[in-house]
């Protein structure tokens, strides 16, 4: 992938540059030196960049197909609030607290345009945040949110960094994110799905259908 060829070049152009440095500082060159000082330091930054950029892009998961990213089972604590617990493979379940009606997560997605497209890469996606929302617009706009993010903040993102500066990151496509939400009910449990452009909530037990059936009923 580029950043990590870009990485790996400023950073053999670091270390010459450097090494180049103290051979004129040997000889008493002291200009030459501060000029090879200034483009390892150049040299250097942008391959630091390099790779928090690709700390970031491996914080993204790939996506061939659709495929199940999480699920996602609640409990009734009191009214219009829940414990939401969420399980991922390969990490801890977690445990949030949602109040309202509904529960929602978003993700999101990272996709590839000229002249990115002939590296052949696939889609990047990554979860974002998970929060409840009411069903009513009223108390959506007065009552406390309750948003929890699912992954950490990144010194470097390339979905934010691709949002921000377009023109410095051709290619890459980040203007669109993705959201599902379902209702909130005591022992639904969901899976949830993600496809090359939209995260989908599914059922996964009675109690899931039965609350998906009354709330598509009051929708």
């Amino acid at each position: 992938m580029y950043p990590l060829i870009i990485s790996i070049v400023c950073g053999a152009l670091a270390l010459y540059f450097f090494v180049r440095t103290g051979r004129c500082l040997r000889r008493g060159r002291i200009v030459r030196a501060g000029g090879s000082c200034l483009g390892g330091c150049i040299a250097a930054a942008l391959c630091g960049a390099g790779v928090i950029l690709i700390v970031s892009l491996f914080s993204y998961g790939r996506l061939v197909e659709e495929e199940r990213v999480s699920r996602i089972e609640f409990r009734r604590i009191q009214p219009q609030e829940f414990q939401a617990r969420l399980m991922i493979a390969g990490e801890e379940d977690r445990v949030f607290v949602l109040r309202g009606d509904e529960w929602q997560m978003d993700a999101r997605i990272v996709s590839w345009q000229p002249p990115l497209t002939v590296l052949g890469l696939e889609p990047m996606y990554r979860l974002d945040r998970l929060s409840g929302r009411y069903a009513e617009i009223d108390r959506e706009v007065s009552e406390p949110r309750s948003v929890h993010p699912l992954t950490p903040a990144m010194p470097v993102d390339i979905w934010r960094l691709a949002r921000r500066f377009p023109l410095l990151t051709p290619g890459v496509d980040a203007y669109y994110g993705t959201a599902t939400y379902a209702p909130m009910a005591d022992g639904a449990r969901f899976e949830v799905s993600l496809s090359r452009d939209a995260l989908i909530a599914r059922p996964a037990n009675d109690r899931a259908r039965d609350a998906i059936g009354d709330w598509r009923t009051v929708q």
